[in-house]
């Protein structure tokens, strides 16, 4: 008898942590995919020529078929940089939506109409130098685009786009366990507005991991980033024996947002 009720007693304590695991799975958001595509130009008229394209075709048409949030951003240092960069940032609910999506702007006609000037563009005056795509998953610690809230101008904004590439598979699965488990939580305790933290699935650098972190201009930027440094859970989460050499290629871009950027 006593063995029976043990047995119950062990029955409904599985049943209920599986219920509760189900529960939370329910309950967690699904990860977005984001797609960044990087517009390299060579002129102040292509960046002109894409800029036009962008806000006046591109991004109303976007919104059109269901994407919610379209990001586009320059390089801060785009006025005097040789290789001049425009980024465009999409955050889409599944890869589904991503091919359809992708798929639907080539067809949308008044994109084609609004953005005649760069869809026509000859071959000898081309719109761009090239493009590049970038696909990624978002972290489990992270899996929804969150946009920064600030009171200043977009003018005067900071964001900071970050590729951590690995020397191999393993070590870049390593270095996703470190944010999800320890670095997501230190950038929101401190301040540094995440936009997103992805895994790359598809790009020119793998393998790596982006993210964005925001801020209101490059002194509050400044000041951030010394207080992720001196943070105690930093200090001994990066003296860890499993989290060493996990990177080992920081790539670190500056970038402001359009005016008619979503975020």
């Amino acid at each position: 008898m006593k063995s029976k009720t043990l047995f119950n007693c062990c029955m409904a304590v599985i049943i209920f942590i599986i219920g509760s695991t189900l529960q939370s799975i329910a309950a967690a958001p699904p990860k977005q995919f984001y797609q960044i595509t990087v517009y390299h130009l060579k002129s102040k008229a292509q960046e002109e020529r894409v800029d036009k394209y962008l806000s006046e075709a591109y991004v109303p048409a976007a919104h059109r078929l269901g994407v919610k949030t379209v990001g586009v951003f320059k390089a801060a240092d785009i006025d005097t940089a040789s290789d001049k960069k425009i980024y465009v940032f999409l955050a889409f609910q599944s890869l589904k939506q991503f091919s359809e999506v992708s798929q639907l702007l080539l067809k949308d006609k008044e994109l084609a109409i609004k953005g005649a000037d760069y869809v026509n563009a000859a071959y000898n005056d081309a719109a761009f130098v090239r493009k590049e795509n970038i696909i990624l998953e978002a972290f489990t610690g992270m899996p929804t685009l969150k946009k920064p809230v600030f009171s200043n101008a977009k003018s005067e904004r900071i964001y900071e786009l970050r590729s951590y590439e690995s020397a191999s598979e393993k070590q870049h699965v390593n270095k996703v366990q470190m944010f999800n488990n320890e670095e997501v939580e230190i950038f929101d305790r401190i301040g540094s507005q995440a936009v997103f933290y992805g895994e790359v699935l598809a790009g020119s650098r793998m393998p790596n991991l982006m993210y964005l972190t925001t801020y209101s201009d490059k002194k509050s930027r400044d000041e951030h980033w010394k207080v992720f440094g001196a943070d105690p859970k930093w200090k001994r989460v990066s003296a860890l024996p499993e989290y060493q050499n996990n990177v080992s290629r920081n790539d670190t871009q500056f970038i402001v947002p359009t005016e008619y950027s979503d975020f």
